[in-house]
């Protein structure tokens, strides 16, 4: 199956480092959801998409690994690949890379579903969403 990825150069802020110059693992998912919107801005999958077309795509599940520390003033890489899937749900992996040695800082995966406006969760492909796996290859 195809894949589709994106990328975007992060900046590492003061704020978001610990006392040791580590960015705090709290900040991880923030990245994510950078990538995820600059995904959705380049596929046509972003959040007012899928909320135009009745539904929320909330995260079921997120991790991450570190592999080496992300310091503050870098300027790491972070890609988003889209993981192909036939069931109703977007599937997402990170890489987050060292713009100097391109070495990988670190790696992650996020699940999200699918909800109708009252809240239900949806087990089949919403039209619309079949419709953009279709325009993409990526059924």
């Amino acid at each position: 199956m195809k894949k589709l990825s994106a990328s975007k150069k992060l900046e590492i802020r003061f704020s978001e480092v610990d006392s040791m110059n580590i960015v705090w693992h709290g900040s991880y998912p923030l990245y994510f959801e950078d990538a995820r919107e600059a995904f959705g801005k380049e596929y046509g999958l972003g959040y007012m998409t899928i909320f135009s077309n009745g539904y929320y795509a909330p995260l079921v599940e997120l991790s991450f690994k570190y592999k080496k520390p992300l310091l503050y003033e870098m300027k790491p890489m972070i890609k988003i690949t889209y993981i192909p899937t036939e069931s109703a749900k977007i599937v997402f992996d990170y890489e987050i890379r060292d713009e100097k040695d391109d070495s990988i800082l670190a790696t992650g995966r996020s699940v999200q579903v699918f909800m109708d406006k009252d809240y239900q969760l949806v087990w089949n492909n919403p039209e619309f969403y079949s419709n953009w796996k279709e325009k993409w290859a990526v059924l």
